[in-house]
């Protein structure tokens, strides 16, 4: 998936790599306000790894008030904090109300989230709160302060442009972390992108089959099958070159996650198609050879706006002729992408530095620059929603091993937040994902 690291004094990194994946619980669907994580005392964060979060900030008395009065008045209209109007429906919990609007009006989204890392709100459904907040985006702050949005956020640190140094450090602050986190709640696949299910509510038993149907679909749409030279631009845990070994490819894939390269080489080896597969720790922009497909999942956000000029060209560049390109990719709407882009983000700070995700149109256009065509342009949200869901409750289910693992109780609730926060993105319609197939811009 797109886009958690943390920035660097908040991150912990256990050694070692999964081999396999540990038998879980069977998820819950609910829980009660603090049922099943961790509630966190302000002793006990760390104030060096979290440095924003052990304390919050110094925010001016008016800042603050007028956080109070705004975000108040949303919560209660949308029938987040009053319970008889908004029965049965998700309900949001404050323990530090003075601590809570200190952050909104410091750090806006960002203090949110840090302010729940703190312990400082909680929820009987996390999820369906910022699911609720996700649909009423647009109406929580008043238009006339809206235009003021450039006076109060943060702008993104230029230290996270994805040079391929920058590219490198980013991508090793999500996907090193540790395999065995990623394990925790991972299907057997370790197949970290939307999965396409048959029908929902989908089981957790049902991710492996949902995974391998969004990966034959991909795998069709480049036409890959026995002989074909498939680039893979970014590996994951190397589920889709497996799959397209099987077929007969020959398959070159990149990524910059030395984790990952370890555990995908070691998967293929044990698959006996390491005579089919070569993982390579390389940039994409230094792509070597013509291949006859090119498929690349959920890695254009990863990119940077930026880059993403370069990175077509890399794939039109990698491409032979009457070659095909597969692409999986998150999107939202065009002007949400562009205020998204100016801005620093509880997801750029915490989870994806670097990373943003595009609109079709930006993909449209800079495809196009790049002398691509787009064929064919599906969208399927509401499976990665499903997919996330079960992800985050296999997730909170299994808060003791990833405690064993050495993640702290602050990691964990940023987690929880980062897959619920993702969950209603998708959930409300305000994200969705999409795979396209690409071709020279000549070709049909």
């Amino acid at each position: 998936m797109t886009q958690p690291a943390t920035t660097s004094p908040g991150r912990t990194r256990p050694s070692g790599r999964a081999t396999g994946i540990p038998p879980q619980p069977e998820p819950r669907r609910r829980q009660a306000p603090t049922g099943g994580r961790s509630a966190v005392r302000r002793t006990e964060v760390d104030a060096e790894r979290w440095p924003d979060v052990a304390r919050p900030p110094s925010a001016g008395a008016a800042r603050t008030a007028v956080a109070r009065h705004l975000v108040d008045r949303a919560l209660e209209r949308l029938g987040l904090t009053t319970p008889s109007a908004a029965v049965g429906g998700p309900l949001l919990t404050l323990h530090d109300p003075d601590a809570f609007h200190r952050r909104v009006g410091r750090d806006g989204l960002i203090g949110f989230g840090e302010s729940y890392m703190a312990g400082e709100w909680d929820s009987d459904d996390l999820a369906g709160v910022l699911t609720v907040l996700a649909a009423h985006v647009d109406e929580l702050v008043p238009a006339p302060l809206r235009r003021l949005r450039s006076l109060w956020v943060s702008r993104r640190p230029a230290a996270d442009r994805n040079t391929r140094a920058g590219a490198r450090e980013n991508i090793q602050r999500h996907y090193d972390l540790s395999n065995d986190l990623f394990t925790v709640f991972l299907d057997p696949t370790l197949t970290y992108s939307s999965a396409l299910f048959t029908g929902f509510p989908a089981r957790f038993a049902a991710l492996p089959e949902a995974q391998h149907r969004k990966i034959d679909r991909l795998l069709d749409l480049a036409q890959v099958g026995d002989g074909t030279r498939l680039l893979e631009i970014g590996t994951g845990w190397g589920e889709l070159a497996l799959r397209a070994a099987a077929r007969g490819a020959h398959v070159t894939t990149l990524t910059l996650s030395s984790e990952q390269a370890g555990l995908a080489r070691a998967r293929i080896a044990a698959a006996g198609l390491s005579d089919r597969v070569d993982v390579q720790l390389r940039d994409y922009r230094d792509a070597e050879g013509r291949h006859d497909a090119v498929i690349s999942v959920e890695m254009i956000e990863a990119v940077g706006a930026e880059y993403w000029l370069s990175y077509f060209t890399a794939l039109r560049r990698a491409l032979a002729p009457g070659g095909r390109i597969a692409l999986q990719s998150i999107t939202m709407g065009h002007q949400q992408m562009l205020h998204t882009a100016a801005t620093h983000t509880f997801i750029s700070k915490y989870v994806f530095p670097g990373g943003l995700i595009p609109s079709r149109e930006a993909i449209a256009r800079h495809s196009a620059a790049a002398g691509l065509r787009t064929v064919a342009d599906d969208g399927y949200g509401a499976h990665y929603a499903e997919t996330l869901r079960l992800w985050r409750e296999r997730f909170t289910d299994s808060r003791p091993a990833v405690t064993a693992l050495g993640f702290d109780t602050v990691f964990q609730r940023m987690w929880e937040f980062y897959l619920s926060y993702s969950e209603a993105g998708f959930r409300s319609g305000y994200l969705d994902v999409r795979q396209l197939l690409l071709t020279e811009g000549t070709r049909p």
